[in-house]
């Protein structure tokens, strides 16, 4: 008997109802929540529902398809629903522009800013410039651009290759009613150093400086550009420009100067730029500590990592929590076990640092690599009591290792449990597909697809090497009913 997931239990138990440089410098973007109440929860459903039953989905076919059915015909549209919708259609850009379409086309409805954004975006995104305009027409009459509208069409059409396009979209800010200044300049600029396109920034700005006033921020954008470009020589000199304009290298500036060096592994410069940040009167602080023993320990140098850990404290700059859970992966992954954990268990509290959850995943995980299962149960308990929730990726090094140790029957079931009745976590695309490839690696084929119908249910999409899989022992084990429906479900994720 294989163990239920989540709707299973719910109805048995009526209670229940390696880190890298850009998460150094902190995730600039997070995915906007959205809460829906009962009746918008069922309106998404059924409309995700009606979209998903379709065997070809273009813009038309959508439209159609919802405009015909009476359950979304009838239902009240909030743009708390609609927002919310538009977040998960991923790179299927037909289909989120036909609801968009149909949603508009409702009688008394508007769309929000935020779903015209989001639709620009995803258009741009795939590439889809036309389509991507016909929008921006719509926005421009009815006065819904923004900056942030402005700044993801500026991103979108240098990523296309149509960076002539974005200047020129530049150059017609002030028939939208929207200024020409040093925020949108600086908009532009920074799309094109992202995609490369530093030179054509630089002509840019030539022609722009006399008319718009350029700021801090402007130089550090041309030394990022300059570093992308790998031409540190440039972005040293760009600090030079900057100086002549009166403005001084902040933290970010030499901070990105060093971060240049590290991704070529030239540590001398590295420290050069450390000890020319104190001879500034600019110290480095921990976020540029951070992002040197990130790089070190791409060299597995331990002993020099500890030795910048060193500088860092002798200099008087405290370390952070982000610090201390960079700091705990490189000595875990080192084999440093007694090491990580001591910092984990008595120094972070020493110095009046907290852990985060990503503090108790990482040390979950560096147990679990190194087949730990005590310790990192133990880990699980402390975390469990303490301010920071278990989250599924909390689970998934452990789910792992039950694998990886033939532990299916009982340690495996008891974690499923915790996620599910004790911590009422639901299952993502990760957590199954780790779940069914698991079962299908150790045999339990029944199993696994019994969570590959749950997530089905749950209107989660698999992925197709998961279908592919499971389809081939389906077929090996003569279960002609799950072979049918996963030919099907392949044969809809082509579409």
């Amino acid at each position: 008997m294989y163990c239920t997931s989540l709707p299973l239990i719910c109805k048995e138990n009526k209670s229940i109802k390696s880190t890298s440089d850009h998460e150094v410098l902190d995730q600039l973007a997070r995915i906007h929540d959205f809460v829906l109440g009962p009746e918008e929860h069922e309106c998404a459903h059924k409309i995700r529902c009606t979209i998903l039953n379709l065997q070809s989905r273009n813009i038309n076919f959508v439209m159609q398809a919802l405009q015909s059915n009476h359950n979304c015909h009838q239902m009240q549209l909030t743009t708390n629903t609609v927002d919310s919708l538009l977040q998960n259609f991923g790179d299927d850009w037909q289909s989120a522009m036909g609801f968009f379409q149909w949603a508009g086309s409702r009688p008394g409805y508007k769309h929000t800013t935020y779903a015209y954004n989001k639709i620009v975006d995803l258009l741009g995104k795939m590439k889809q410039i036309d389509h991507m305009w016909d929008l921006v027409e719509k926005m421009k009459i009815e006065g819904l651009i923004t900056l942030e509208t402005v700044a993801k069409i500026m991103r979108r059409l240098v990523g296309a290759g149509r960076w002539k396009d974005a200047v020129s979209f530049f150059d017609d800010l002030g028939r939208i009613g929207l200024a020409k200044d040093t925020e949108t300049m600086n908009f532009l600029l920074d799309t094109l150093c992202k995609e490369k396109k530093v030179e054509v920034a630089r002509e840019v700005f030539m022609e722009l400086k006399a008319h718009i006033p350029a700021d801090a921020y402007t130089f550090n954008i041309f030394v990022h550009g300059w570093c992308i470009a790998r031409r540190i020589e440039e972005a040293i000199w760009t600090i030079q420009e900057m100086r002549g304009y009166g403005f001084r290298p902040s933290v970010i500036t030499y901070s990105t100067i060093l971060m240049a060096h590290c991704k070529q592994s030239n540590f001398c410069k590295v420290y050069e730029v450390l000890d020319e940040m104190v001879a500034d009167d600019c110290p480095p602080n921990v976020v540029t500590y951070t992002i040197i023993i990130n790089s070190l320990a791409r060299t597995q140098d331990v002993e020099q990592v500890l030795d910048v850990v060193n500088r860092m404290k002798s200099s008087g700059c405290k370390p952070d929590t982000r610090f201390y859970n960079t700091l705990i992966n490189i000595l875990g992954k080192a084999g440093r076990l007694d090491d990580a954990f001591h910092i984990f268990e008595i120094e972070m509290g020493m110095n009046g640092v907290n852990p985060d959850i990503s503090t108790y995943n990482i040390m979950i995980s560096i147990f679990c690599q190194h087949d730990q299962e005590q310790n990192a149960l133990h880990v699980l308990k402390e975390m469990e009591y303490s301010p920071c929730k278990p989250v599924l990726q909390t689970y998934n090094p452990l789910l792992k290792l039950c694998f990886r140790m033939g532990k299916i029957d009982d340690q495996l079931k008891s974690l499923l449990s915790d996620i599910t009745t004790k911590h009422h976590l639901s299952f993502d695309l990760d957590t199954y597909t780790l779940l069914i490839h698991g079962l299908c690696g150790t045999g339990h084929v029944e199993w696994a697809y019994f969570l590959f119908n749950e997530m089905l249910g749950q209107e989660i999409v698999p992925r197709i090497r998961t279908c592919r899989l499971l389809m081939d022992l389906a077929i090996q084990k003569n279960m002609d009913v799950a072979v049918e429906r996963i030919k099907s479900m392949i044969s809809r994720s082509k579409v």
